[in-house]
């Protein structure tokens, strides 16, 4: 299967450098409207038979733009959704305040916020992909920047403390094969 993993376009947190996690609302810039149908453009002719989108209004409009171009429905799910961040969403970069990983945790499984672990998105971007159905076709995922960053992983067999913490730009979309099961 042919997935194209699409990050959302600029939105008004990343313009303001706030923390966003789960927030619903946040939608997008004049700018990311753009990258949004930049991304559209560039699927567009593809042989697409399916797009799913996190439920979060900044992937939905892009994932819309994508629809829109291809004509095929967006499915969206709460399986896709960016990270949870707990109390630290809505916060300024600069408000954040370093915390030490407490002793004995590996820190891709601390709740920072008292939201979600990488290990915690690990496992619920595993258990999508295990029940995601075999379509005829290509995929579009549409998500968040470090959602994705945890799916290459599990798209690659690695666990949630391998997650490599490349950029993942707004608007961006990598285009990677996903085999007919998970890996052991």
């Amino acid at each position: 299967m042919i997935l194209h993993l699409v990050r959302h376009g600029q939105s008004a947190w990343n313009l303001e450098r706030r923390l966003q996690g789960q927030t619903p609302d946040v939608p997008l810039t004049e700018q990311g409207h753009a990258e949004a149908a930049s991304v559209a453009e560039l699927l567009a002719g593809r042989p697409v038979s399916a797009i799913w989108s996190s439920d979060q209004v900044r992937a939905l409009q892009t994932a819309d733009a994508v629809s829109r171009a291809l004509g095929v429905p967006v499915q969206a799910t709460p399986a896709l959704r960016d990270q949870g961040l707990g109390r630290l969403e809505g916060l300024s970069y600069d408000d954040l305040i370093e915390e030490p990983v407490p002793d004995g945790v590996h820190i891709s499984e601390v709740r920072w916020g008292g939201g979600e672990s990488v290990r915690d998105v690990h496992e619920r971007l595993t258990i999508f992909m295990a029940g995601l159905p075999d379509v005829d076709g290509e995929v579009v995922l549409v998500s968040h920047g470090d959602t994705l960053r945890i799916l290459l992983a599990v798209l690659d067999g690695r666990d949630y403390r391998s997650v490599e913490w490349h950029e993942f730009g707004n608007g961006e979309v990598r285009t990677t094969t996903w085999p007919d099961s998970l890996p052991p």
